[in-house]
């Protein structure tokens, strides 16, 4: 079963408060001072913070109750994320303007300085986790985050290893750029849970299919932006709009069969969410 839409945001709402607020109270203590206001734009546009609300949601499905143990994972995945948004924006990337709605940190602060807090918050990231995780979580995120995890499929999106023309290859490309985070995010969580290691094969199990639902609805909803011939690569301009909703909701279909038999209410309603953005 997993939660209604109400039910979720219910869940979801308090606790995404309180990552917001600790998130904002990074870099108070930059030096040089200036640098404090630049670091924090990015952490200050809003989203819906999925990834770390999927760490949380593995750590509470796995028995975790005091959340004070989980907040540094699910900060560190999420300045993880943070930073990929603040290069991806940059105009030697996708040169995007806005980001959800705001200036993107490359607009407000210039190139040289968005570079600089992409790079401070992918330090502080890891800084975050080996203060308060343990060998195994940091391992965990390099690897997520690394030339085998989203670098690589940043490279690859970027036609680092040629034209991606066919599913296979695309599959590949965003289960490194987009499902490793998410894949990373459940295991983060179930360590800083103490799961074991039928709990933590599980929950993987369940993020490797969320994740590429994650994908395919995106591409769903990025359908008309990317149509061009220079638009990104996707799953609708290789397997047309029906076929691409339709593997969506086998894959969210194979994610929610994962979590039978596990207590995880939370993260069944993300992957139910994720299928509707796409209606």
């Amino acid at each position: 079963m997993s939660l209604q839409m109400g039910s979720l945001e219910a869940w979801a709402a308090p606790r995404r408060e309180a990552l917001n607020a600790r998130l904002e109270a990074l870099f108070a203590d930059a030096w040089p001072a200036p640098f404090t206001a630049m670091a924090q734009h990015p952490l200050r546009t809003g989203g819906k913070r999925m990834r770390p609300l999927m760490v949380i949601g593995a750590f509470e499905a796995v028995g975790g109750t005091d959340l004070e143990q989980v907040w540094p994972a699910a900060m560190a995945l999420e300045l993880v994320h943070t930073y990929s948004l603040v290069h991806d924006d940059m105009p030697c990337m996708d040169d995007d303007d806005e980001r959800r709605g705001k200036p993107t940190t490359h607009i407000v602060h210039g190139d040289a300085m968005a570079l600089l807090v992409g790079d401070a918050l992918l330090t502080e990231a890891f800084r975050l986790l080996g203060d308060h995780g343990d060998a195994r979580m940091v391992l965990e995120l390099a690897q997520a985050a690394g030339y085998h995890g989203m670098i690589g499929g940043q490279v690859s999106d970027l036609g680092g290893g040629g034209p991606v023309t066919d599913v296979e290859t695309l599959t590949r490309l965003h289960a490194n750029k987009t499902g490793k985070l998410f894949r990373c995010a459940v295991r983060l969580g179930a360590l800083a849970g103490d799961a074991s290691n039928s709990q933590i094969a599980t929950l993987t199990r369940f993020a490797e299919h969320f994740g590429f639902a994650f994908q395919l609805a995106d591409d769903v909803l990025d359908a008309d932006e990317d149509a061009g011939e220079d638009g990104p690569p996707s799953f609708v301009k290789l397997m047309g709009l029906d076929e691409t909703r339709r593997r969506a909701a086998l894959e969210t279909k194979e994610a929610l069969t994962a979590l039978s038999g596990m207590n995880a209410e939370p993260l069944a309603g993300l992957a139910s969410y994720n299928l509707s953005r796409k209606l």
